[in-house]
């Protein structure tokens, strides 16, 4: 409908592919798909060495409206409580200047931001934190190695994330690594 179309921002030009997208993966999930992996930037990355002010606030514009459309559209019809939505990436921003100019910032392992809601999630939950520069994440504000966020994202699609596993190389391999990760239970509902 023209509301729902709306709510998604698929009637304004900066917002309509990732509104189109995410419009997309939630009919996908209303039909029984289990895992929708989104790519909602007309600009293809996120990754942004230069310009890092005005590269990242051109890129948040077209996601910002439809990324709160579909967690709305997916409360309304009841389905955010088993829709799991992860935001995030495979890394942060060190905090220091990249380049002459100080515009960039390089890649962070050591410290990065993601968000999830719904499907058993704990709403307003924060976990973590990082050093007073944004370099590291600091154990006493809960660090969790991204195992446990496997872990965590295959519990709550049902799975034991222990006793998944493939054969490769081998070995049987497992996504949380061979020692095994427990999920990050303060997350979770």
């Amino acid at each position: 409908t023209t509301d729902t179309q709306r709510l998604y921002g698929i009637d304004e030009g900066p917002t309509k592919l990732a509104g189109e997208r995410l419009l997309a993966a939630r009919r996908m999930v209303e039909r029984g798909v289990r895992f929708v992996q989104v790519f909602p930037s007309p600009y293809g990355t996120w990754d942004s060495h230069q310009k890092l002010k005005e590269n990242h606030a051109r890129m948040c514009k077209p996601v910002d409206k439809p990324i709160a459309g579909l967690l709305k559209d997916l409360k309304q019809r009841g389905m955010l409580d088993e829709t799991l939505v992860i935001w995030g990436g495979e890394f942060g921003r060190q905090p220091i200047a990249e380049y002459a100019e100080g515009t960039g910032r390089d890649h962070n392992s050591w410290g990065f931001t993601m968000w999830m809601a719904g499907g058993g999630i704990k709403a307003g939950t924060t976990i973590g934190g990082t050093d007073e520069l944004g370099n590291k994440a600091v154990p006493e504000l809960g660090r969790f190695h991204v195992n446990r966020l496997h872990a965590t994202i295959l519990h709550l699609m049902g799975m034991d994330p222990n006793a998944l596993s493939y054969f490769h190389g081998g070995l049987d391999q497992r996504l949380v690594g061979v020692e095994g990760a427990e999920p990050i239970h303060e997350l979770m509902a």
